[in-house]
């Protein structure tokens, strides 16, 4: 079920309510404090874009696998844009990218029970029909600007609750392989050569093989050796776009 509410501070902590449950939907016009990835705030005016978070009640798997669900979530992005004619891919971890612009933030986080994983909440933060951005965002695109027209933003939510549940469905049923293969065939300079920065600032030439089942980056560096890196331990080198 889709819960739509004005204002909260983040949809991700008003979707660790006991009272949500898997498949249940959070989705707010403003949050004041919304959350993305490595500490960073996310932003959205106001009826222009999506900004939500889907519960997911996991428990079929081991929380060593549970990249496994992130992909299947990214995968689901990749298919609702599909849907709507925009070419996406997913930059590692699960960014979603049109061309090289950012399109899709996402921040899942887990609570464990026992091996297994017992709920989790995506939040996912989509540009669907904003065309006017903060500048000192690097490289922001919304859907409407990829196609050249805008979305009714229900009409996406509802496709990706589809795609994402029939993704789900995959890897409850034990398709994890050709989720596996169907993520790295999406993933964002895949095969490319391009620069990549380490915590201490250097920067290293490689490019993607792919990713392991627990998450990790498989780069190939320019003299030839394969590095993996944990999230944290790598960050893409991206142009600004202006």
């Amino acid at each position: 079920m889709i819960y739509r509410i004005g204002e909260t501070t983040s949809t991700n902590d008003d979707a660790r309510d006991a009272k949500y449950r898997h498949g249940d939907v959070v989705w707010a016009e403003r949050q004041t404090a919304g959350r993305g990835q490595r500490g960073h705030v996310w932003t959205s005016p106001e009826g222009q874009n999506l900004t939500f978070t889907l519960v997911l009640e996991p428990r079929f798997l081991p929380v060593g696998e549970q990249f496994l669900l992130s992909e299947a979530i990214a995968l689901a992005l990749v298919d609702t844009f599909a849907a709507f004619g925009i070419d996406t891919r997913i930059k590692w971890t699960n960014d979603i990218y049109a061309g090289d612009r950012k399109l899709v933030g996402m921040l899942i986080e887990h609570n464990c029970s026992g091996g297994t994983l017992g709920r989790t909440i995506a939040g996912i933060g989509i540009n669907v029909n904003q065309t006017a951005f903060d500048p000192a965002l690097p490289n922001p695109v919304s859907m409407a600007q990829a196609a050249g027209r805008p979305f009714d933003r229900r009409e996406v939510l509802e496709t990706f609750l589809d795609r994402c549940m029939a993704r789900y469905a995959q890897l409850e049923q034990g398709g994890r392989q050709a989720l596996q293969e169907a993520y790295r065939a999406r993933m964002y300079r895949l095969g490319e050569l391009h620069d990549y920065r380490r915590p201490d600032g250097t920067t290293v030439r490689a490019a993607i093989e792919g990713v392991r089942p627990a998450g990790e980056l498989v780069l190939r560096h320019e003299d030839g050796s394969l590095h993996e890196y944990l999230f944290r331990e790598i960050e893409f080198v991206i142009a600004a776009k202006r």
